[in-house]
């Protein structure tokens, strides 16, 4: 399971260039991962993908997204932080994983698609049996969810909300609980949705601040504003519009 991960800050030239230009990594040190499941959640450009896209450097995987024999390109895919980074793991290191953009599950699913050399058998075994491409986004989501992901691994996941549904979120959590609690799997998600971030006894650090800290559900972003619109509905949007008019 991984632990701790640290800035190696030593071999930092400057901090006034990208990405210690965002204030939750210049200031990172070290993090300590408590539990099987954590989830980064924080506005736009705080940092919490950028970190995750790091950590799957560090683990071997593509950082354009898959596992450590996944090998192909996407634009902007490079990790700025990555070389920066020490893992530390216990009691030993995990090889096996994945990392999930969602930005890019696209290439990901056409990279698996051009495989010619694997049977169809194999080549679409770990996805439900069929091409990706052929499944809608939240099915082939699902699928990569359901067949690939299996114990003893951990699992880098940025925005997997984006393709699924709330009751295909719901489903998610399912899966979630069976690989970690049955099958020992970690998993560390970037995520916006209250939905997932229900998850009981998960870790949940906040790069909002100026520092990642470890915060409550109850006390995100995320909960308060979607209590407070489902409550409040009408007058939120009112307020908005009006706002809107000024």
């Amino acid at each position: 399971m991984l632990k701790r991960i640290r800035l190696k800050e030593e071999n930092i030239l400057s901090k006034s260039q990208y990405p210690f230009t965002i204030p939750a990594l210049s200031n990172l040190g070290s993090l300590d991962f408590k539990s099987k499941v954590t989830f980064f959640v924080g506005e736009n450009g705080s940092g919490k993908s950028t970190l995750l896209e790091a950590i799957s450097y560090q683990c071997q995987f593509n950082t354009a997204g898959g596992g450590r024999n996944n090998s192909y390109d996407v634009h902007s895919s490079q990790s700025d932080l990555g070389e920066y980074l020490q893992l530390s793991w216990s009691p030993t290191k995990l090889t096996n994983g994945f990392f999930l953009r969602a930005e890019s599950f696209y290439q990901f699913a056409t990279h698996i698609d051009q495989l010619d050399e694997l049977d169809l058998k194999k080549k679409y075994g770990s996805y439900g049996g069929k091409s990706l491409l052929e499944q809608s986004h939240g099915e082939s989501f699902l699928s990569l969810f359901l067949h690939r992901f299996k114990g003893e691994a951990i699992y880098l996941l940025d925005e997997p909300e984006a393709a699924l549904s709330p009751q295909r979120q719901l489903s998610f959590l399912r899966i979630l609980h069976d690989l970690a609690e049955t099958e020992d799997c970690q998993f560390i998600i970037a995520t916006h949705s209250p939905i997932l971030l229900g998850y009981p006894n998960a870790t949940i650090l906040s790069f909002d601040g100026d520092q990642i800290e470890e915060t409550e559900y109850e006390n995100t972003e995320h909960y308060q504003i979607t209590k407070y619109f489902l409550q409040y509905r009408e007058k939120m949007l009112k307020d908005i519009f009006e706002e809107e008019d000024m």
